[in-house]
């Protein structure tokens, strides 16, 4: 059975679970802006200092999976159509080294600002976490989900959640905290070189 969360929440994820399939999904709503929405996910494997260790540790379309293999995403969906997660990223708990703390998984849009677009025209996000019954697994069995339904009218960049290690334990904290300055404001800000 699914857990609904809401902002600030933070639950324990299962022991027993080594993979995870992190799914998020929205829709844009309806404007005559003239360009797609591209929104993209992205996770910071983040150390005990709030940083990332190395440019590496951002896992995102133009890197999609971690140099040891713990986190991986499956590919830049460039308009959001369809039904389902948009973009999904999977985390094998047992690959992560000891010295992560943290993965952020975060969303931002991609030339927001040229193209006058931001959070304020997205609607029904969401951010799911599924156990994976092993590595080919590509639906998992849904254990919590996490539904933005707080307005952003001005953020081009969402941290939508938290994974992070409390003693032996794993554990999702449902974010939802906006920026602005997309996803190189992101960057910045877990310490990745843009």
């Amino acid at each position: 059975m699914s857990v609904n969360l809401t902002k600030g929440q933070r639950v324990s994820l299962d022991k027993n679970m080594t993979m995870a399939l992190i799914g998020l999904g929205w829709d844009t709503n309806k404007y005559d802006g003239g360009a797609d929405f591209d929104l993209d996910a992205c996770a910071f494997m983040l150390g005990a200092n709030g940083k990332v260790r190395k440019d590496e540790d951002f896992i995102f379309y133009g890197n999609l999976q971690s140099e040891d293999g713990s986190v991986r995403h499956t590919g830049d969906n460039l308009t959001g159509e369809g039904e389902g997660d948009d973009e999904v990223l999977i985390i094998d708990f047992t690959k992560i080294p000891a010295d992560i703390q943290k993965i952020a998984i975060t969303v931002t849009i991609y030339d927001a600002i040229p193209r006058h677009q931001n959070f304020g025209q997205v609607s029904n996000a969401y951010v799911r976490v599924a156990r994976m019954a092993d590595e080919n697994d590509t639906v998992g069995t849904e254990v919590l989900k996490f539904d933005l339904a707080e307005e952003f009218s001005i953020e081009t960049g969402l941290v939508v959640c938290e994974i992070y290690r409390n003693g032996a334990d794993w554990k999702f904290n449902a974010v939802g905290a906006g920026y602005q300055g997309g996803l190189e404001a992101l960057c910045k800000s877990f310490g990745v070189n843009v």
